[in-house]
C-alpha cells in the first residue's frame, strides 16, 4: 500500500492515526461494554448461564479463529479495502445484535462481529506500520495505538455500566454511531491503493481453509474449557483436531508456490518471543481482571457500575502509553521496557494473592494501579517488537500473528482462571471463607503467566 510517510504529509497522517486509533478504541470498548451488560441480557431474554456465556465466547471464537487469515488478507487483497469492508460488517452486525430477540441471534451477531474485528484490526495496524518509517515515529504511533485500545477497554467498562442502566440494547447501538463516524472519516483520509503485487500470483485457498479451520477449532476448544459439564470429550476432540489441522497447514505451506504464510517469518526469533510474551501478558491481564470482577460482584456484592468505576484506575495505561512509554523506549530500548512491565505485573498480581474478605478499596488500589502501569510499559513495546524488521509486504501478516497470539492468550487466561476457580469452589457450599480460597487459587494463574512471560522477555534482553 502506497501510504505516504508523515514526514511528507505532516498533520494529515496524524489525523489518520487518530482515525485508526478510533478503530482499536471501538474494538476494546465494545468488548468491555458487553461484559458489563451480560447479566442484564440474560435476565431480559431468559437465557441460561451457558447461553449467556456464549454471547461473550462467540466474539472470542470469531476473533481468535480468523485473525491470522485477516492479517494476511490485508497484505494480499489491500489494507484499505479490508479495513473499510470489515468495518462496515462490524457496524451492521453490531446493529443487528441490538435488535436480537433470542440468544442464538446474539451469539451469531457476536461471532460475525468478532470475525469483522479479526480482519479490520490487523489491517489498521498494518496501515500504521507501513505509513511510518521504522524508528521513533513508528514506535510512537504504535504506542499511541496500543494505549488507545487499552483506554477503550477501561472506559468501556464505565460506559457499559451507564448504558446498561438505560437498556442493554444501547450497548450494541452505541458502537454503531462510532463505527459510522470512523468509516466516513477513513473513506476520506485513507489514500487509494494499487492492487497488491502478491495478489497477482494467485491465492493459497487450501492454506487459507486449513488455517481458518485450525484456528476456529483451537479457539472453540479453549473457550469450552470454562463451560464445565458440557463434555470433556468434545473439548479434547476440538483441540486435537485443531492441532492436526495446524500440521496439515504447515505441510500445505511448505509445498505452496504462493503460501498464505511464509514459514520463514517464524525464523525471526525476536518476533516469535514478542508474540508468545504478548500471549502470556494479555492472558494474565484479562484473566486477572475477570476474576477480580467476580470477586467484587459475587463475593463483595458490588454493582456492575461500582465495579467498573473501581477498575477504571487500570485505564491509566491510556495516558501513560502515549506519554511516558515512548520516552522510556527511546532511552532504554523496547526490550528493557517490556521486562520492566512484566516485573511490575508480577508485583501487582502477587500483592492481590493476599486478598481478604473485607479488603478496602485502598488495599486493592496498588494492584489495580500497578497492573495498568505494567500494561502501559509492556503491551505497546511488544507490538513494536512483533512488527520490527518485518518487510512491508508482510506487515499485515505480522499484525495478524500478534493479534492471533493475544486473542488466544485472552481466551486461555479467562478459561484457565474460570476452570481453576470452578474446581476449587466445588464443595464450598457458599461458605465465604472457602469461596475466598477459590478466588485466591484462581489468582495464581495470572501470576504464573507473567512469571513465564518475564522469563521469555528477559531471555531476549540477555541476547541483546
Amino acid at each position: 500500500m502506497s501510504t505516504p510517510h508523515p514526514a511528507r504529509t505532516g498533520g494529515r497522517t496524524w489525523v489518520l492515526l487518530l482515525v485508526l486509533c478510533g478503530t482499536i478504541f471501538l474494538e476494546g470498548s465494545d468488548v468491555a461494554m458487553l461484559a458489563v451488560a451480560v447479566p442484564a441480557i440474560r435476565a431480559d431474554l431468559g437465557l441460561t448461564t451457558g447461553a449467556a456465556s456464549w454471547v461473550m465466547s462467540g466474539y472470542v471464537l470469531g476473533y481468535a479463529g480468523c485473525t491470522l487469515l485477516g492479517g494476511r488478507a490485508a497484505d494480499l487483497l489491500g489494507r484499505r479495502r479490508m479495513f473499510l469492508t470489515w468495518l462496515g460488517v462490524f457496524l451492521v452486525f453490531s446493529a443487528l445484535g441490538g435488535f436480537a430477540t433470542d440468544g442464538w441471534m446474539l451469539v451469531v451477531a457476536r461471532f460475525v462481529t468478532g470475525v469483522a474485528a479479526a480482519f479490520m484490526t490487523p489491517a489498521a495496524m498494518s496501515i500504521i506500520t507501513t505509513s511510518y518509517p521504522e524508528g521513533p515515529q513508528r514506535n510512537k504511533a504504535l504506542l499511541v495505538f496500543a494505549g488507545v485500545g487499552a483506554g477503550g477497554f477501561s472506559l468501556g467498562l464505565v460506559i457499559g455500566g451507564l448504558l446498561t442502566e438505560l437498556g442493554w440494547r444501547w450497548v450494541f447501538f452505541a458502537p454503531v454511531f462510532l463505527a459510522a463516524a470512523i468509516l466516513v472519516a477513513a473513506i476520506r483520509l485513507l489514500p487509494a491503493e494499487a492492487r497488491p503485487g502478491a495478489a497477482r500470483h494467485g491465492y493459497d485457498l487450501a492454506g487459507a481453509a486449513s488455517a481458518a479451520a485450525a484456528m476456529l477449532l483451537l479457539a472453540y476448544g479453549i473457550v469450552r474449557i470454562e463451560h464445565r459439564g458440557e463434555g470433556l470429550g468434545l473439548t479434547l476432540g476440538a483441540l486435537g483436531c485443531g492441532l492436526a489441522l495446524v500440521a496439515v497447514f504447515v505441510v500445505i505451506e511448505r509445498r505452496a508456490e504462493a503460501p498464505l504464510v511464509r514459514l520463514g517469518i517464524f525464523r525471526k526469533s525476536a518476533m516469535v518471543r514478542a508474540n508468545v510474551s504478548a500471549m502470556l501478558f494479555l492472558g494474565a491481564f484479562f484473566g486477572f481482571q475477570f476474576i477480580v470482577t467476580l470477586y467484587l460482584q459475587e463475593l463483595r456484592g458490588w454493582s456492575p457500575l461500582q465495579t467498573a468505576i473501581a477498575l477504571i484506575v487500570m485505564g491509566c495505561d491510556a495516558v501513560l502509553a502515549p506519554t511516558l512509554t515512548p520516552r522510556l523506549v527511546n532511552r532504554y530500548g523496547h526490550t528493557r521496557v517490556i521486562v520492566g512491565g512484566f516485573l511490575l505485573a508480577i508485583v501487582a498480581y502477587g500483592l492481590f494473592l493476599l486478598v481478604e474478605m473485607d479488603w478496602s478499596y485502598a488495599a486493592m488500589f496498588p494492584t489495580l494501579f500497578l497492573s495498568g502501569v505494567a500494561f502501559a510499559l509492556a503491551y505497546g513495546p511488544l507490538t513494536i517488537a512483533a512488527t520490527e524488521s518485518v518487510a512491508p509486504e508482510e506487515q499485515g501478516l505480522a499484525g495478524g500473528l500478534l493479534y492471533t497470539f493475544t486473542q488466544f492468550g485472552s481466551a486461555v487466561g479467562i478459561s484457565a482462571v474460570t476452570a481453576v476457580y470452578g474446581f476449587a469452589a466445588v464443595g464450598a457450599g457458599g461458605a465465604p471463607d472457602l469461596v475466598l480460597a477459590a478466588y485466591r487459587s484462581a489468582l495464581v494463574v495470572p501470576a504464573v503467566m507473567v512469571l513465564l512471560g518475564a522469563a521469555i522477555a528477559a531471555y531476549g534482553l540477555r541476547r541483546r
